[in-house]
């Protein structure tokens, strides 16, 4: 198929950058045009697959930090990211974890996705993908108000990289009432919605903070004042909208109870189970997902590892003595 006219820039700008190695203000002065343009035409180069980003998983499987972490919490498979954390390249984690999960989508696959800036970001820069027979399932109720990464929009992003189908949850995050939750989750469509998610091969997803930058308090799913109360009762982290404790399991708390999302036994019953956290206070949630079997696979940073690593050494020579 012959290159479009307005295609011709795109092409050219991508040419520059991906293959001659010119950084983004020299081909700037190259083409006559500014970088923001340059930037731009960039993006769509990945977004309509001029160019196809892919990063080599396998250099991020053998670090020992990672077979160590494998080791100590009995992971399938982990991926540390050396340089990204307070003072690296936090942009690198998504490119990394978006390649990670290509590789572990197959054909007729079923895929449950959570939400959050995480999992937006990893869909952002994933490569587009033709797969057969692949359906994408979103794990929890939607948001009324407007938010940043809603889950359905995390959903359709990821179904359109892979162009797989997708299938939206066209219920509400969270009710009023616990009875308003419980009628909801009788009507048979959203029973056999939530019944479906134990089938999936493969869940994407991050855990939430319990602080006031929580997604669920961002999104209006709870005030601050809430949250701050749920982590006296012993809240611990965020799983697909619900509040775990430090045993990653589910917090006995009304919030909860009138949550619209995959139960955490259906969530365990999903084989592959990727989780993402690279921000640095995701560690504490990331421990009690660990705790709770939330994960059999991960995508981290360096400095994470190693807090994970010398945390669980601290609680073996605890509990010896």
């Amino acid at each position: 198929m012959p290159i479009r006219p307005a295609d011709q820039i795109i092409h050219k700008a991508a040419w520059l950058y991906y293959t001659h190695g010119l950084r983004q203000d020299e081909v700037a002065r190259e083409l006559n045009i500014s970088r923001a343009s340059v930037a731009m035409y960039l993006r769509k180069a990945r977004e309509t697959g001029i160019v196809s980003i892919s990063t080599s998983t396998q250099l991020f499987r053998e670090d020992v930090l990672a077979r160590e972490v494998e080791d100590a919490f009995g992971l399938d498979a982990v991926w540390i990211v050396p340089h990204a954390g307070a003072s690296g390249d936090r942009a690198e984690v998504p490119l990394v974890a978006a390649g990670v999960f290509l590789d572990q989508v197959r054909r007729g696959d079923r895929i449950g996705i959570a939400w959050g800036h995480t999992v937006y970001d990893i869909a952002d820069v994933m490569s587009y993908a033709d797969l057969q027979d692949v359906t994408v399932v979103q794990l929890c109720g939607n948001l009324g108000a407007p938010y940043s990464y809603r889950p359905d929009q995390c959903t359709m992003e990821i179904a359109r990289r892979l162009n797989a189908k997708g299938l939206n949850f066209y219920a509400p995050l969270v009710l009023t009432t616990e009875e308003l939750a419980e009628q909801l989750r009788s009507e048979p469509v959203i029973r056999e919605q939530l019944s479906g998610i134990a089938e999936c091969n493969l869940a994407l997803y991050s855990v939430g903070t319990i602080d006031e930058d929580s997604h669920v308090v961002k999104c209006g799913a709870l005030t601050p004042a809430e949250m701050r109360a749920l982590k006296g009762e012993g809240a611990a982290g965020v799983i697909a909208g619900q509040i775990i404790d430090a045993a990653g399991q589910q917090l006995d708390c009304s919030y909860n109870r009138r949550v619209i999302s995959a139960d955490l036994a259906s969530i365990r019953a999903i084989p592959k189970r990727l989780m993402v956290a690279h921000e640095d206070a995701k560690l504490d949630p990331l421990r009690a997902a660990l705790a709770g079997g939330l994960c059999s696979q991960l995508v981290t940073t360096a400095w994470i590892a190693r807090q994970l690593l010398d945390r669980a050494g601290k609680n073996s020579v605890t509990m010896a003595d």
